[in-house]
């Protein structure tokens, strides 16, 4: 059993003494940097770090750990955390303490955020950090995640060989849908999206309305949705159906009906939102997450809700048309 694997099996209450931190970078070569209060006793205080922090009771993982604290620290919610290194970080007083050190990526203003610890969050790119007053430890992570994203092996699952994507990007675009030029031969790591398509007796779609202050589509009307863990696609949509709306889904009963390949912005992650149908489903739909969704709703197809997130009504109509595959932001 690896360090990680020890950790995230560990007993509650011993678990409870792990931290989790987040190597966050744009895809522009920069990571993001945490300036901790100059305050006596605080651990590195004054320094630059990644934001993270300890478990608590309620976190059922080390990722929900650090989920929760980069939306506590700075309201940040990024799409996919990789598992990258266990750190063994030593405070002041000799304490040794395993950190999981999860890697993602988000291009935004660090400015914009609402920092709720410490002074600032920067940007920096690696070959200016060794005049900065931080861990050398941390320094060396960045260095070793910098070197392996250089040479398209920063430590997540790559779905091919380095011949088969070289192979993808000299295939033509979809026949149907211009996408934007290829980056150089770069390898770059989509995100994963799993979406619900569900419809009652009367053919009506079922719709959530955001929280408004939710970061992403907040007050917009959107699926129930999640992010792939470590875990197939199919399971991700019966764990969020019940964690979210309480409803159980039946695994055998589910098929893929659309995906929207999509690009927010230039130098944003790229995201596959993958869509499933249920044909079998039991329970009503509950607020179980009121802080992501207020409200649950049934929609006639042709009498959809504003506003309602874009990707999402453009899937829907390509559910009603027969098709499989929309592409969105790339032109």
């Amino acid at each position: 059993m690896n360090e990680l694997e020890r950790l995230q099996h560990q007993p509650q209450h011993e678990r409870q003494q792990a931290n989790a931190s987040a190597l966050i970078h744009n895809g522009s070569g920069e990571y993001l940097l945490h300036l901790r209060d100059e305050i006596p006793g605080i651990w590195e205080p004054g320094s630059w770090s990644l934001l993270g922090g300890g478990c608590e009771p309620g976190d059922r993982s080390l990722e929900e750990t650090i989920r929760r604290e980069l939306w506590e620290e700075a309201g940040l919610d990024i799409p996919e955390l990789v598992p990258f290194a266990v750190e063994q970080a030593r405070g002041s007083d000799g304490t040794t303490v395993p950190i999981q050190i999860f890697a993602g990526q988000w291009a935004g203003d660090p400015a914009a955020l609402n920092l709720t610890e410490g002074v600032m969050l920067h940007w920096f790119r690696p070959e200016v950090m060794p005049r900065l007053r931080m861990a050398p430890s941390t320094r060396e992570l960045v260095h070793r995640h910098a070197e392996l994203l250089r040479t398209g092996h920063d430590g997540s699952t790559r779905s091919a060989t380095d011949t088969d994507a070289d192979t993808a990007a000299s295939r033509p675009p979809h026949p149907h849908t211009p996408s934007a030029p290829a980056t150089s031969g770069k390898t770059v790591l989509n995100g994963i999206g799993v979406h619900l398509y569900l419809e009652n007796a009367r053919g009506e779609i079922l719709l959530g309305l955001r929280h408004p202050n939710s970061l992403y589509a907040g007050g917009r009307w959107h699926f129930l949705a999640g992010h792939c863990e470590q875990e197939s696609a199919v399971a991700c949509l019966v764990r969020e159906a019940h964690e979210e709306a309480g409803l159980l889904i039946d695994p055998g009963a589910v098929e893929y009906v659309h995906a929207v390949h999509m690009l927010d912005a230039p130098g944003t992650q790229p995201l596959m939102q993958m869509v499933f149908r249920a044909r079998r489903w039991t329970g009503t739909p509950e607020i179980l997450e009121p802080d992501k969704c207020v409200s649950w709703s049934w929609w006639r197809p042709e009498a959809l809700p504003e506003p309602l997130v874009p990707y999402a009504r453009a899937a829907i109509d390509g559910v009603r048309a027969g098709h499989l595959y929309t592409e969105m932001g790339w032109t």
